[in-house]
Formats: structure tokens, sequence, C-alpha cells
């Protein structure tokens, strides 16, 4: 009973600080002409992968490699999948340039980046300090690149953040700087709060039944550490900033490789080992659905509904699979052949057609 209302109280946390956060970052946009889209980038990206930070440096630093390395992999696979399909499907989401120009292919690198690094079987305290140098270089080009287009941002953003009825109203409660600060703040540590309480409750009924730690640390942690993506980037996208809603996911999936995996190697007492599961299907598995946002996300510059739906199912078939695999059931290996020789080659298909299509467009954006 004590765990059902810990997570209760979890939800309720989650979802107050989501409103909270949601309504400060957009309003500090506004206040510095900086545009949504880099705010979710980096302020709400990466407070909202705050647990997957403080989570991943925990385990490693108690030698449980397998959880730390387990929580990024599979909050990455879930923010894509699960939050984006979910987001989706509430309502189509637009795509800024910016993201599939620069945000995805960084993205993208620095999936292919971990899953090269890995190849030995583990991540070692100097290949750790290398992911982390390249977020210190994310986040400044960031900051610089955003400096200067300030200039030009203010038509352009204009009507996306509602400038006029803020300028109707200049006296708003959270048209003050510390207002829109201490909403930032506040939203953050409501987030962090609520996503631990959910996890811990989440974690004992996972052992209730039996499931293993890699397999909790790839799906109960990695989803209850996401919850403060979800919390922003559904409460965003039902605010119409939905130019937050994607960013937060793509900076939180940049975030993670290469600040929660970078710092939790380079303090680790020893390095990160990898299982085989881990080398041969989930590592894969994150940079296929790495690869799939390109696509999906230059097709119109809009991550349609059925999109959404497309990405929601297959984090419940990839969800499947753990299960099975994880109970050794007798389903697993049709399931794996079924995956492997019709779902994903008619997705991979489906995709490179969709590509090709928008490519071919000589008008494209």
């Amino acid at each position: 009973m004590t765990t059902l209302i810990l997570f209760v109280l979890g939800l309720g946390a989650l979802i107050a600080g989501a409103e909270l956060l949601v309504r400060g970052a957009s309003k500090l946009a506004l206040s510095f002409g900086i545009s949504p889209l880099v705010v979710g980038l980096t302020i709400v990206a990466f407070g909202t992968s705050s647990p997957e930070l403080a989570v991943s440096v925990q385990s490693a630093w108690a030698g449980k490699t397998d959880m730390a390395v387990a929580n990024v992999v599979g909050s990455n696979i879930f923010n894509v999948l699960f939050i984006l399909g979910l987001s989706a499907l509430i309502t189509p989401l637009l795509v800024d340039k910016q993201l599939i120009r620069q945000e995805v292919p960084i993205m993208i690198g620095a999936s292919l980046l971990l899953a090269g690094l890995t190849l030995d079987g583990g991540l070692s305290r100097g290949e750790g300090g290398l992911l982390f140098a390249l977020l210190i270089a994310y986040t400044a080009f960031l900051i610089v690149q955003s400096r200067r287009q300030n200039a030009g941002l203010g038509e352009e953003y204009a009507e996306s953040l509602h400038s006029e009825e803020i300028a109707a109203h200049p006296e708003a409660w959270d048209a003050r700087l510390p207002v829109q600060l201490a909403l930032i703040a506040g939203g953050l540590g409501l987030l962090v709060l609520g996503s631990n309480l959910m996890v811990d409750a989440a974690v004992v009924f996972a052992r209730h039944l039996g499931i293993s730690d890699t397999v909790i640390g790839l799906t109960v942690v990695a989803a209850g550490t996401s919850l403060p993506e979800v919390a922003a980037s559904i409460t965003a996208a039902l605010r119409g900033q939905r130019d937050i809603a994607v960013g937060n996911v793509v900076g939180s999936n940049t975030f993670n490789l290469l600040g929660a995996l970078g710092l939790s190697a380079s303090i680790a007492p020893e390095a990160l080992a990898l299982g085989p599961a881990m080398l041969s299907f989930d590592i894969p598995v994150m940079v296929a659905v790495s690869l799939a946002c390109l696509p999906i996300f230059a097709t119109g510059r809009l991550i349609a509904r059925w999109e959404g739906g497309l990405f929601f199912a297959y984090y419940l078939a990839y969800t499947l699979y753990l299960v099975l695999a994880a109970r050794e059931h007798d389903a697993l290996a049709d399931y794996a052949l079924a995956m492997r020789t019709i779902v994903l080659p008619l997705t991979a298909v489906t995709l490179a057609v969709i590509a090709f299509r928008h490519w071919r467009q000589p008008d494209r954006a």
C-alpha cells in the first residue's frame, strides 16, 4: 500500500513539475529572444535528463555497470519511441529545420560513436572523458549559435511565442525573470522528486515479478528516469510549444549519451563492462531508432499521428521482446524470427521510400 501511495505522489509531482517547467521555459525564451527549440535542447533537455545522470553515475560508482549503461540506452529508446510516439498521437508535432539539419545528425553521430567505442565490450575512463568533452563543446556551440541568431529571431518567432499577448499584458505574474527562473527550478525539482518516487515504487513492483536488474534498467528504470521527458514533452505539445516537445527529446538523448554515460564512465572505479545482449541487441536498436528519426522528421517537417503510432507500437514490441527474453519464454524464438524477417524489413523499406520521396522533391526544406 505504501508503494502505491509513493507511486501516486510521484505521478502528481511529475504533472505539476512539467507544467511549471514548460511555462517557465517558454516565458524565458520570450524574455531573451531565444527560440523555444534552443530552450528545449538545453535547459529543458538537460534538466529533464538529470534523473538519468543521477542513476547512471550512482550505478557506475557502485559497480553496477549493467544498470548504468542500460538506463541510458533504454531511456534513449524510450524517449523516441514512447514519448514522441505518444506526443504525436495526441497532436502532430512540427519539426524545426535546425533539428533535421543539425540536432538529429548530432544525436545519430553520438549513438554511432557509442556503438563504436563499445565494440571492445566496455567503456573506459578515457572514452567517457571524450564523450563528456564533446557535450561541453556541443553546449557551447549551441549557445554561440543562438546568440548569433538573436538579431533575427524576433519576427520569426513572434507568433509562436505569443508576443502580442505578452505585450498586451506586460505585468503578467510570470513576465519577470526571477519568476521564470523560479518556475524552471521548481519544475525541475518536482520532476526529479516525482521520477525518484515512481522509480522506487516501480522497482519494487518489478522485483516482486522476478525481473532481472538488466531488464529493470532497460525498462522500469529507463522509463522511470524518462518520466520528466514524458511530462515535459506531452505538456509542451498540449500547450502548443511543439518545438520544446521535440527538442526536449533530441536534446535529452544527446545529453544522455555524452553527459550521463560520459561522466559515469569517467568516475567509475573501472571500465563500464557491457553484456553480450547489450552489445548485440540493445545498442543496435538504439542506433536504429536514432536513424529512423531522420526520414520521419524530414517528411513535411512533421511527425504525423500514424508515424507516432508506429513509434509507439515499436516500443511495445521492444518491451515484449525484453520480457520474453528475461523469462526465456518458449515463444521468444518465433517472435524474434517474425521481427527479423517481416516487421523490421518492412519498416526499413517504408522508411527508405519515405526518405527517397522526400529528397527527390526539389522544394524540400
